[in-house]
């Protein structure tokens, strides 16, 4: 059995061990739309992360017998194409739940301690230069007593329910679908949310009733002490609106993992605002923990091993 993987640099240095037990693994780092036709010739599994997966693909896969997602999400994956010519498609889901709270958390409590600010100011040396043992230039939030709203309660959003109660928040949140089959927590329309909430937290995923979700009415309604938190798709978010609402101070600060485009465009105006020291970013990583990325793995070779190839 050959197993093509044709994006495999996305996943970095995990270990492909457990998949590789099962057959040939031939992993490239990267595959542009010909290369990949030319590499699934003699597969009989297909690993992609983004390779798009349409008709001119497996038209050029003759012997394919399963594809892997190696993710949750499959939109760059045909599926009617897929079914229409037999080929199974099976993908990773519950794998990074834990990573992608805790990245959330990171970039919240970098925003509500002015963590950069305040680690610059000692390496810098300006702390040694100081008169006083302390500084507290640079607002410090408490999370305690504040209310978090958060955007799909799904299994992630339902893990972030439980660790901001950890810290001693209320929890709040709308359903995206309509569906607010979750009882735990007080389910609200989104206006209500953004009005109330002290944090906003985004963890929904893109479709129809959530592209472009956030737009600058809704930023608006926020309260100027409130923090956005991205960590769903980001088109659901106006970046240019929230790039707007940064400059004008008209939210405390926003972090973002997702971005409309991926990489990020360099003339993102998210990237040049009037106050950068209000925004986190990271590059689409709240899913890539070490331990997540060996889990996906795992759950990988497991679906290569159920297809009985």
């Amino acid at each position: 059995m050959k197993i093509v993987f044709l994006d495999a640099s996305t996943l970095a240095d995990t270990d492909l061990g457990p998949i590789a037990a099962l057959g040939e693994l031939v992993a490239y780092a990267t595959s542009t739309a010909e290369e990949a036709r030319e590499r699934v010739k003699d597969c009989d599994v297909l690993i992609i992360n983004k390779v798009i997966v349409d008709r001119g693909l497996l038209q050029a896969a003759p012997r394919l017998k399963l594809v892997c997602e190696s993710g949750t999400g499959i939109n760059n994956i045909n599926t009617d194409d897929c079914e229409a010519f037999g080929i199974p498609v099976r993908n990773v889901a519950g794998y990074s739940t834990s990573s992608v709270v805790q990245h959330a958390f990171m970039h919240l409590l970098s925003l509500c301690g002015s963590a950069p600010w305040y680690d610059d100011f000692v390496k810098s040396g300006e702390y040694s230069r100081s008169p006083i043992f302390t500084r507290l230039s640079q607002p410090i939030i408490e999370l305690d007593g504040k209310t978090i709203g958060i955007i799909g309660m799904g299994t992630i959003g339902r893990k972030m329910a439980q660790v901001s109660e950890a810290f001693g928040m209320k929890v709040q949140y709308y359903s995206t679908s309509g569906t607010k089959h979750c009882t735990d927590y007080p389910a609200v329309e989104l206006e209500q949310l953004l009005k109330t909430s002290d944090v906003v937290s985004i963890h929904a995923p893109l479709n129809s009733a959530t592209r472009g979700l956030i737009g600058a009415r809704e930023l608006s309604l926020m309260k100027s002490t409130a923090y956005l938190l991205n960590l769903g798709r980001g088109s659901i978010v106006d970046e240019k609106a929230l790039a707007d609402a940064i400059s004008s101070e008209s939210i405390a600060g926003a972090a973002l993992d997702v971005f409309s485009r991926e990489p990020i465009d360099a003339d993102n105006p998210l990237l040049h605002t009037k106050h950068p020291e209000r925004l986190r970013f990271t590059p689409h990583t709240a899913w890539g923990s070490t331990d997540a990325r060996d889990r996906l793995v795992k759950c990988i070779a497991e679906h290569i091993r159920n297809a009985n190839i």
